[in-house]
């Protein structure tokens, strides 16, 4: 599968996320889409992430754009940090990394001292016909939803 890469049309994928749901590409066709891909549930930096997007869902709501969480963890994981969150919005279960290896965030890390692969925090943004218009990676959480909803107001 090839990579994703801006103006270029996101290539189909059906994944499963909270609610129970598969979350379909081509069945989000006529919204906007933000996919954030974030490194693991009720961490700090991905659940102020997260806090930040849910406290402007209105924001994103208002502009016809929907947003989606994605990370490896497991969907029991996701129902339990969505809750506990409150987020209104879904998070997908990449577990066998689907999706991160289409949206390239898979990267070498170095925590403590200790080398491993896994989520760079990386946001996309998708327009309602499918095609990928913007993309954030290396992410840092402050002041990044306010960068992603400037790009949202900005799709022609």
């Amino acid at each position: 599968m090839s990579k994703v890469s801006i103006g270029k049309k996101v290539p189909q994928f059906s994944l499963a996320a909270t609610g129970e749901q598969n979350i379909k590409l081509s069945e989000l066709k006529g919204k906007n889409i933000v996919l954030y891909f974030y490194p693991k549930d009720s961490t700090p930096g991905c659940t102020l992430e997260g806090q930040d997007f849910r406290d402007n869902i209105r924001k994103f709501s208002s502009r016809n754009t929907r947003i989606l969480g994605v990370s490896r963890d497991k969907l029991s994981s996701h129902e339990k940090f969505k809750e506990k969150q409150k987020f209104p919005f879904d998070l997908i279960s990449d577990e066998d990394e689907t999706l991160c290896t289409l949206f390239d965030v898979i990267k070498e890390k170095n925590m403590y001292g200790k080398k491993h692969m896994g989520i760079e925090r990386s946001t996309f943004l998708i327009d309602e016909k499918g095609i990928l218009q913007n993309e954030w990676r290396k992410v840092k959480v402050k002041g990044h939803v306010d960068e992603v909803l400037e790009a949202v107001k900005n799709l022609k």
